[in-house]
């Protein structure tokens, strides 16, 4: 409320007022003032000839004053508010503060709503962004998050929305196109993308430091859709050989390329990142880096978590992770299996096979799980390897191991670790004759596909028909002990 400072009457630290003698002059001189024009009215009326008339008048128009205030209070009535009415109304065409009064609902559940990914380029210029906004609020779609991503010649927004069910992402792109956003891509989200950017990325951190085997899986997670090939430094040097077919390189910092992102691995490897659909942005590359320099930092590392078996004569067995310390037990259980073992795993010469084990087992292109026995001798070899935007399973059990249901076990883990990445599929290549690993991609009740070329079987499974929980009874975090029974589950 606004006050006047001339109505304040000061006082002193006491409380006493404080009287100034100027104000009592000037009311003083109002006073006389006021007296000497009464006394020059009275006598112009009371001496004068027209004197009566004109206090006649003026009582005629005092008592018109009067009925037409009082006329004027009865049409507009101001009486105080109702008991139930305690504030004051709003003009009509005002609208009060506070909660909008809800619009009637139609019948049944509340409208059905589609979560969207979507990324656009717009100019870098004030209100190109607010268009974005409006088109979107008139198709009744909510933003619930956005990024700006600066380029030289614009920006790149990533937004996540909540669209009416009805509302297909070809009519959000339209829209999008009205107001100015091109290059637009558009695709369903799930729950996991209400995340906010930085936490989910803090997730993906703290995954890559646990296992060296999750840098993938988090740049994966990190860039979306995207394909990943790593080339080791021992075959670019081998590449090099033939100009016109060695594989770029990347520099220190690595290369932003449009569609592809080339980074320098923790052991001297080049990964490769592709996403045809979209151009990677530099934070999508500061990103990625420096994912990439975390594993770099803290080296060769996997979980130690492990699980106790028992198998159907009595023997106990453990399943654990495996890494590149484990090459020389298991060369020892190459030297223990036949030829005829080692070919149907490699599908290639037997004397090459000790040639893959420091790539198979290393955290950085998948994961590989051991079977050891009480004596610590490795006989059994369960590998997920991470193959571009696929992934791959393959099994290798010793020749006096085999048919006791290892390889059953050890696919079921390496099948729900893929599930937890959020693979779509694994497949496995393998001979037509092979009926082990046939066997055991069967015992995992999923859905399977299947392709034969000059002998060669390739087994597809669809990780993406039931649940988790109820899809494979594997958890490879906890300490078990377990009855490994026959079932039909045959090893190579």
């Amino acid at each position: 409320m606004r006050t006047d400072l001339s109505d304040v009457t000061r006082r002193t630290k006491h409380g006493r007022p404080v009287h100034h003698w100027r104000r009592d002059v000037v009311e003083l001189a109002a006073l006389f003032t006021a007296v000497a024009v009464a006394d020059a009215v009275a006598n112009m009326v009371g001496h004068g000839p027209d004197g009566p008339v004109l206090l006649v008048m003026s009582a005629v128009v005092l008592l018109a004053t009067v009925g037409f205030h009082t006329w004027w209070a009865r049409r507009h009535n101001h009486a105080p508010p109702a008991a139930h009415d305690t504030g004051a109304r709003p003009p009509a065409d005002a609208v009060q503060a506070g909660p909008a009064t809800p619009s009637p609902a139609a019948p049944g559940a509340p409208q059905a709503t589609t979560l969207w990914r979507m990324r656009t380029t717009v100019r870098d210029e004030p209100g190109s962004l607010a268009a974005l906004c409006v088109v979107l609020a008139e198709r009744g779609v909510d933003i619930l998050s956005l990024q700006a991503h600066p380029l030289a010649d614009g920006t790149v927004d990533e937004f996540l929305l909540r669209a009416p069910a009805e509302l297909s992402g070809t009519d959000i792109t339209r829209s999008i196109a009205r107001a100015g956003g091109t290059g637009t891509w558009i695709e369903r989200a799930d729950a996991h993308d209400l995340v906010d950017a930085p936490t989910r990325i803090l997730g993906l951190a703290t995954r890559t430091a646990l296992d060296a085997a999750e840098l993938p899986l988090a740049l994966r997670h990190l860039l979306g859709r995207c394909t990943i090939r790593s080339l080791p430094a021992a075959a670019r040097s081998v590449a090099r050989g033939d100009e016109a077919a060695a594989p770029e390189g990347a520099p220190g910092d690595g290369v932003l390329d449009g569609t592809v992102l080339r980074l320098n691995g923790p052991e001297g490897e080049v990964i490769t990142v592709e996403r045809p659909y979209l151009p990677f942005t530099p934070t999508e590359f500061a990103r990625a880096r420096a994912l990439v320099e975390l594993d770099t930092r803290l080296g060769p590392r996997i979980p130690h978590s492990q699980d106790v078996l028992t198998l159907p004569e009595g023997n106990s067995i453990t399943v654990r992770r495996a890494d590149t310390a484990d090459v020389e037990s298991a060369k020892a259980m190459h030297e223990r299996c036949s030829p005829r073992t080692l070919d149907l795993r490699y599908h290639g010469p037997v004397r090459d096979a000790d040639r893959y084990l420091h790539h198979l087992l290393s955290p950085r292109f998948g994961r590989t799980l051991a079977v050891r026995t009480a004596s610590g001798r490795i006989v059994g070899l369960g590998h997920l390897l991470w193959d571009g935007d696929e992934t791959e399973v393959a099994l290798l059990v010793e020749d006096d191991w085999q048919r006791r249901g290892i390889g059953g076990q050890l696919l079921g883990r390496l099948v729900t670790m893929a599930v937890e990445a959020g693979c779509e599929s694994v497949y496995a290549v393998t001979q037509a004759s092979n009926t082990g690993m046939v066997a055991a991609m069967r015992g995992l009740g999923l859905p399977l596909d299947y392709q034969i070329e000059e002998g060669t079987l390739v087994i597809t499974a669809r990780l993406d028909a039931t649940p988790v929980s109820s899809r494979l009874p594997y958890d490879s975090t906890r300490h078990r002990d377990d009855r490994v029974g026959h079932r039909g589950q045959a090893e190579r």
